[in-house]
């Protein structure tokens, strides 16, 4: 763990420390893109950095990037890529013995660095090879959305992901949805003067809880999660307003799913679907090619 981050031999231990190191949850990628896009050149890369914009929600307005780094004139055979941006709250690095810990060791600021390396080892050896890093992946993939608009034209790209060390042919869909649950307000001592809005949205989540995914045998069950919950004024009020944030991660067709959603929710809550991914099966399995 001693090699130094500027040796001709890049240590993706330190590497992944130091990327950790700076805050970079979705919304606020620039500093770290900016720190790749430095740290990249330095190194011989020909960096390329491509805005991508924050959205409405967005609590801020500071500039954030997609980083590519390649060869300057050529196109790639290879590109390996993932994402800068991690889940909140910021959790600065540490480590023991055995193990690295913090927002991004694994998801994926450590993918990043043994990215880096085997392209630098790759490079080395005269391949053709670039890298990719996107903004926004946790959130609304806006920074793959702006990628596919400038395609590098590479025959393979590598996504990373953890994944347990296994090689993954499909990526989950996402689909997102906000329920919102209005009701009457009153003071709690006399509830039948109100309808309580919270109760309406905690009715529609039980029965969205309930809900059969879709499952498949090779790439396994969707997932779903209620991520957030908002309502009320005080505990003694009647809520006149709740809402909640849901996200999917799906296999399969949405369609069916979207309208269980919409059924569940029915006479309780209005579903708005804010985000939607579609379930990629890149290729059939093993068994499947063989067969």
């Amino acid at each position: 763990m001693s090699a130094s981050l500027t040796a001709d031999v890049l240590d993706p231990v330190r590497f992944t420390i130091a990327l950790c190191q700076i805050e970079s949850t979705t919304y606020n990628e620039g500093a770290v893109g900016d720190y790749l896009a430095d740290f990249l050149a330095g190194r011989g890369w020909a960096v390329e950095k491509t805005p991508v914009e924050q959205p409405a929600e967005s609590a801020t307005v500071s500039p954030r990037w997609n980083v590519y780094a390649g060869t300057a004139g050529e196109t790639p055979d290879l590109v390996f890529s993932t994402h800068m941006d991690t889940v909140p709250p910021f959790i600065p690095p540490s480590e023991d013995a055995d193990f690295l810990y913090g927002r991004g060791v694994s998801d994926a600021k450590g993918i990043i660095a043994a990215q880096v390396a085997a392209a630098e080892a790759l490079r080395a050896q005269g391949f053709r090879v670039g890298v990719l890093f996107v903004s926004g992946e946790e959130r609304d993939s806006a920074g793959a959305k702006v990628a596919n608009e400038n395609p590098k034209g590479s025959r393979f790209l590598i996504n990373g992901e953890p994944t347990d060390n296994r090689l993954a042919l499909a990526s989950k869909g996402a689909l997102r949805a906000v329920f919102k649950s209005t009701g009457k307000m009153a003071h709690s001592a006399y509830p039948e003067l109100g309808e309580s809005a919270v109760h309406k949205l905690v009715e529609a989540l039980a029965k969205v809880l309930a809900l059969p995914l879709p499952s498949l045998e090779d790439v396994g069950p969707s997932t779903l999660n209620i991520g957030q919950i908002h309502g009320g004024h005080a505990p003694n009020v009647i809520a006149d307003k709740a809402e909640a944030q849901v996200l999917i991660r799906l296999v399969g067709d949405s369609a069916p799913v979207r309208a269980a959603l919409v059924e569940a929710a029915a006479g309780l809550a209005e579903v708005d679907f804010t985000l939607e991914i579609p379930f990629v099966h890149h290729r059939h399995s093993p068994t499947e090619q063989l067969g």
